[in-house]
This record gives C-alpha cells, sequence and structure tokens, in this order.
C-alpha cells in the first residue's frame, strides 16, 4: 500500500483519502443506531454509544482501506462491500474484549454480551452495506459526470482546434491568390508600356504596406477590410479606368464589427475577374452594408454589372473557402448567396452576427 504525505505527516494513502464528510456521517449514523438499540441492553448508554462509535469508525477504515488495496482478483468495489461484512462482527468482537479489557471468558460465559455482539454485529452489517452500496453508487455517478466533462472538454478543445486550423489553412489559400492576381495585373501594365504602369505599381506598393501587418489577423474590423477594398478598386480603376466604376456605402456603425480578413476583398476581386474584366464595356460595382432593423445582423452586398454568372459555371476555390471563412468565423448563423441579376450582372450578398467591436 502506497505512502503519503498529509498535513506534513506520513500518513498511508488509503488514511490520507479519508474525509470530514464521511466521518461526520459515521458519528451521527452510530448514535442513531445506538439510539436504537439502547433499549435491549442493560448497558448504560455511554457504553452502548461507544460500542457502536468503535464499530463504525473501523467500518469506514476498512472500507476506505479495501478501496486503495491493489490487487486484481476482485472487483474494487467487491472488495470494499466484502471488508464491511467481514468486519463488521470483527470489529464489535474486538469493541467487547477492550471493554472487558481482554477477558474472553466474561464475554463468551456471558449470554447477554453474546447477545449483544450479536444484536450490534447485525445493525453494522445491515446499516455498513447500505452506506457502502450508497458511498458507492455516488462514486460511481460522480466519476461518470467528472468523465462526461471531461470529454466535453476535450471534444471542445479538438473541435477548436480544428477549426483555427481549418481557418489558418483557407486564409493561406486566399492571401496569395489575391497577390499573385495584382501581380499578374501590374506585369500586364508594364509588358504592354502603359503610362498608367508607375500608378498602378505606386498603389500596389501603397496597398501592400496597409495590408501586410494584417495578413495573420483573425480578429479584424469591417473598416480595416473597406480600406483594403478601397484600395484594390482604386488599383483596378487605375489598370481599366474607362471600364470600371466603383461605389462603397456601408453604415458608419458597421465600422466596429469583427470581420475576417480579406473575406470582403476577395467578393469584390471577384467581381473585377469574373463581372467587369470580361465584360467589353465594364461595369460599375457597388458595395453596400447596412444594420437589420433589430441590431443583431448585418448585410452585405458586392453588385456589379458585368457579364454576369454562367449556368454551368463551378464554383470558385474563393467562393467555396469564403463560405468556410464565414461559417468558422461567424459559426452557423453566418450566410453567403449569390444571386444573378437582369440582364446581367451578380449580387453576392454575406449575412452575418454583429456585435460591435471596442472602438479602434
Amino acid at each position: 500500500m502506497n505512502i503519503g504525505v498529509s498535513g506534513g505527516k506520513w500518513l498511508p494513502s488509503w488514511l490520507a483519502a479519508l474525509t470530514g464528510r464521511g466521518v461526520v456521517v459515521t458519528v451521527l449514523l452510530s448514535v442513531l443506531v445506538a439510539g436504537a438499540l439502547n433499549h435491549f441492553f442493560i448497558s448504560p448508554f455511554t457504553q452502548v454509544l461507544g460500542r457502536t462509535m468503535f464499530v463504525g469508525i473501523a467500518l469506514l477504515l476498512a472500507f476506505t482501506a479495501a478501496g486503495h488495496w491493489r490487487q486484481t482478483w476482485l472487483p474494487r468495489w467487491l472488495m470494499q462491500v466484502f471488508a464491511v461484512a467481514l468486519f463488521a462482527p470483527i470489529a464489535t468482537l474486538a469493541a467487547y474484549v477492550i471493554s472487558v479489557n481482554g477477558d474472553l471468558g466474561a464475554i463468551f460465559n456471558n449470554w447477554p454480551r453474546i447477545s449483544g455482539i450479536l444484536l450490534i454485529s447485525f445493525a453494522a452489517l445491515t446499516v455498513g452495506l447500505v452506506m457502502a452500496l450508497g458511498a458507492l453508487y455516488r462514486e460511481r455517478d460522480a466519476q461518470a459526470r467528472a468523465e462526461g466533462l471531461q470529454f466535453a472538454l476535450e471534444r471542445a478543445t479538438l473541435e477548436r482546434q480544428a477549426a483555427d486550423a481549418r481557418l489558418s489553412l483557407l486564409h493561406a489559400q486566399i492571401e496569395p491568390h489575391f497577390l499573385f492576381n495584382t501581380l499578374a495585373n501590374v506585369q500586364a501594365l508594364v509588358e504592354s508600356g502603359s503610362d498608367r504602369a508607375a500608378p498602378v505599381l505606386r498603389h500596389l506598393i501603397a496597398y501592400l504596406r496597409a495590408a501586410m501587418p494584417r495578413l495573420d489577423g483573425t480578429d479584424t474590423t469591417l473598416a480595416t477590410e473597406l480600406q483594403l477594398v478601397r484600395a484594390y478598386l482604386e488599383l483596378m480603376h487605375l489598370r481599366m479606368p474607362d471600364r470600371l466604376q466603383f461605389e462603397i456605402d456601408v453604415a458608419p456603425e458597421l465600422s466596429g464589427a469583427r470581420f475576417p480578413t480579406m473575406a470582403l476583398l476577395t467578393l469584390v476581386e471577384n467581381a473585377v475577374r469574373h463581372g467587369i474584366d470580361p465584360s467589353e464595356q465594364g461595369g460599375r460595382i457597388t458595395l453596400t452594408g447596412a444594420l437589420a432593423a433589430d441590431g443583431t445582423t448585418a448585410t452585405l452586398s458586392v453588385v456589379d454589372t458585368g457579364v454576369g454568372m454562367a449556368d454551368d459555371a463551378p464554383a470558385g476555390v474563393g467562393l467555396a473557402n469564403l463560405r468556410a471563412r464565414l461559417q468558422a468565423f461567424f459559426g452557423a448563423d453566418a450566410s453567403f448567396a449569390l444571386h444573378a441579376l437582369s440582364p446581367h450582372g451578380v449580387r453576392a450578398e454575406i449575412v452575418f452576427p454583429h456585435a460591435k467591436a471596442a472602438a479602434t
């Protein structure tokens, strides 16, 4: 049996496991049993109480020690029940032996004492087994609840880690997607000898200076996202000034709303690449944002008057990632949808729960 330290003294580990609650319950039960048996004895109540108290404490020690005995041939709970059943008569006999100073003849030659041993043994066996089984049931129930809480905690931790990893992966996929497309636009202007190449490059450098510190941020605001979107649209307008116009109209109360980095930029870039750029006449991009009347949700819309959606067009990687990012960032309350417009064009719409962030 292991030896442990408790209260600065060396104690057996099973003895250190005794709780004040267990001792108090044992003392109270001993008093109740002594009171119930007292009218069967000619001995004073104090003697009966002393014997029941001795037996009760002995059974508590036996129950606790059996629970800490490392053996494999019996289940722990069965060993504890067996210990209570075994020690009930042994502890009762020991109490009587102590009371007569070890004179066994004074016990076995005296029928009242023998009947007292039998009576207290029976009471100790009955009450002890009931209490032991009750304690084991409560222990099993508490252990099941603890295991359930531990399982829920581990599951929540794993889900959070999986969501963080998924968000990081999707974010990493989107960043180079935008940067490489923008650099390809600059390359095309340079190779064509356009006089707009230098202004576009200057705007690109300014954009990168603003964007780079936030590329790894997952807790940005809509205001910072709008700065990136405006810088991107300025770049695209310089690249095709006659074919792209844009307007941004977002309610000021949404500025502090939490929003995933570059999520809105993905929609705007998609409108330019697949709506405005392929159209000979170009088009207009309108970005709007409004708060619902109850203030719990917000809606962002990116509308372009470009070529529109083809019926057989496959879902793009950027938009698929955007939908996954919104779910990872906001949960199930966020939604994303694309709507074809007549006669041509697309409206991309994000609905997300609104909660004001700290003022920036």
